[in-house]
């Protein structure tokens, strides 16, 4: 967990500075206080009745707000903001609705292991269950908010809630990242502080746990003698580095990843085989293999689209929870232990071993790439013709999102070829509608100075469409793409399948770039194909918020 934004904070200065001539040495001004010290210089969320001591302070702290149009946007934003940081999303809502309308953007960083920390005010102590009409009541906020996150926290005192955030840093640094709620009772949000200065600091950074030595040295015999060794990086390989790609080079083995674990490796190097795990010729390289190491991944049936990872050789499996090493793929050799020690220690032991294995040569690399292209275009071939269009105008070191629409999981996820992590932002196992737009807009807020660029259907966008005005007011330079299949188009499909006439997917459309001017931005329509590689990289050029509209009839007809 980068320390490279914290500060040290004093909470009396803070205070003196906040208050407008009133004692304001509150927990809110506490917990924001211990937040500054982690590094968090950005929170996503909405002001509101009975949140406001949480935003007294973050002028003086130097934390910017950014306020999205639903709560929804403030948990994806964040969401996207702290895969580039590697810090934890903070989302501040008010009671209740607030907090509730914040819970979809909470189950997708449950369900994809990403950090986040939820802030929302509750009723006072003594009102709990009380049902008695009060504003935003709601019947058990922390057991709803507790029903999706890691852990749901009701804390008593300002010091209580400063022990909670603690509690929060050391889930994300030594564990299995996911998010936390933490509800403060208006009582308690507004009293005076009980907390000394020295529990407002960060806690300082511990060595991350390694792996038995016994365990990583078996490992390495077996890799080193391997014909046909293969590695899977998920998820939890994305924040190795280049320790990742020396591993591979050392065993001259292929490396898979996950969408999640996209761009662990570069995608342009010799042995990656990018995030095609999802694909037949892929899978079939995993299960041939005479051993696999499975990096941070559950591989779980929405990352395989209905495939099945089954290895005829070893399995090794890295984790930081011995639970996962059994989770779909039952290891031989677990290594449980932070992700990047352990291949450190592996590459230690690897160097002391004798390599006098194989690997698949540069030909038969060669022979699965083109049969993934040709897996992936076979799909959706117009699709796949879009996005290889579009991608065209992508700059190489972009920030794409995507969201859970076509577009993405039938195109760009394929075309789009990474060479850092956290750089394909979206959901696979989730799988959520409206996430891309506002988890664009948090990347490019922790990331001013590379492009970003959002690639999305008609329906994902509409999810999110109010979202456009917190690029307007965050002065962002965002450029989307919206896809038009005139509403849910699989699930149009799906009904057919199931021969139901479609009902309720086919939908209205607005005139897009018309809708990106009202709010500010910019609009372009597409009407030929011919035309969308120099559209979209026009829109990219244009500074502020770029919208281009591709109706994909236009490609269907040229197809036909």
């Amino acid at each position: 967990m980068t320390n490279a934004r914290a500060l040290n904070y004093s909470p009396e200065a803070t205070a003196a500075a906040a208050s407008g001539g009133v004692d304001v040495n509150n927990a809110g001004l506490a917990i924001m206080t211990v937040l500054r010290n982690y590094g968090i210089d950005t929170i996503f969320g909405i002001p509101g009745t009975h949140n406001l001591e949480f935003y007294r302070p973050l002028s003086e702290l130097g934390i910017r707000p950014v306020t999205t149009r639903h709560e929804q946007g403030a948990s994806y934003g964040s969401d996207g903001w702290s895969q580039q940081t590697g810090l934890p999303g903070v989302v501040i809502t008010t009671s209740g609705p607030g907090l509730l309308n914040a819970l979809s953007g909470a189950g997708t960083a449950y369900c994809e292991s990403r950090p986040m920390i939820l802030l929302s005010p509750g009723v006072a102590e003594g009102s709990e269950f009380a049902d008695n009409g009060a504003l935003h009541e709601t019947k058990d906020s922390t057991g709803a908010a507790g029903a999706i996150v890691e852990w749901s926290r009701r804390v008593t005192s300002a010091s209580d809630a400063v022990n909670a955030v603690h509690d929060a840093f050391e889930l994300f640094r030594y564990g299995r990242p996911r998010p936390v709620h933490i509800e403060i009772p208006l009582n308690v949000l507004e009293s005076l502080s009980d907390c000394p200065e020295e529990l407002l600091q960060a806690r300082p950074e511990r060595p991350r746990a390694s792996a038995y030595i016994a365990a990583v040295e078996q490992a390495a015999v077996i890799l080193a003698a391997a014909n046909r060794p293969v590695i899977v990086a998920g998820g939890g390989a994305s924040r190795i580095g280049t320790a990742l790609t020396a591993l591979a080079e050392s065993l001259n083995a292929p490396v898979v990843t996950t969408l999640n674990g996209k761009g662990s490796i570069p995608e342009n190097h010799p042995l990656s085989l990018a995030s095609e795990i999802r694909l037949p010729s892929v899978q079939s390289v995993i299960n041939e293999s005479d051993a696999v190491l499975i990096i941070g991944s559950k591989l779980g049936e929405a990352e395989l689209w209905g495939g099945v990872i089954a290895p005829a050789g070893t399995v090794i499996r890295i984790d930081v929870l011995e639970s996962q090493l059994s989770k779909n793929v039952a290891s031989d050799i677990g290594l449980v232990g932070d992700s990047t020690v352990v291949v450190g220690q592996l590459l230690g032991a690897l160097a002391a071993t004798t390599i006098t294995g194989n690997s698949l040569s540069v030909a038969e690399l060669t022979s699965v790439r083109d049969a993934a292209v040709g897996e992936a275009h076979e799909v959706s071939p117009v699709l796949y013709k879009v996005a290889t269009l579009i991608n065209e105008a992508i700059p190489d070191d972009a920030i794409v999102a995507g969201d859970s629409s076509q577009i993405t999981y039938f195109g760009m996820a394929s075309v789009v070829r990474q060479d850092t992590s956290h750089s394909f932002l979206y959901t696979p196992a989730y799988a959520t509608l409206g996430y891309g737009l506002p988890a664009a807009i948090g990347a490019k807020v922790a990331s001013p100075d590379r492009p970003v660029v959002c690639v999305l259907g008609d329906g994902a966008l509409m999810f999110a469409v109010q979202e456009f005005i917190t690029a307007i007011e965050q002065r962002l330079d965002l450029t989307i793409v919206c896809v038009d299949n005139g509403g849910y188009a699989e699930i149009n499909q799906n009904e057919r399948d199931r021969g139901i006439t479609p009902v309720g997917v086919v939908l209205a459309q607005p005139n897009w770039s018309a809708l990106s001017a009202a709010f500010g931005g910019h609009g372009f329509s597409v009407t030929d194909p011919a035309q969308l590689t120099d559209t979209v990289a026009q829109a990219i050029a244009t500074p502020g918020l770029a919208l281009v509209h591709v109706p994909l009839a236009v490609f269907e007809e040229h197809s036909e």
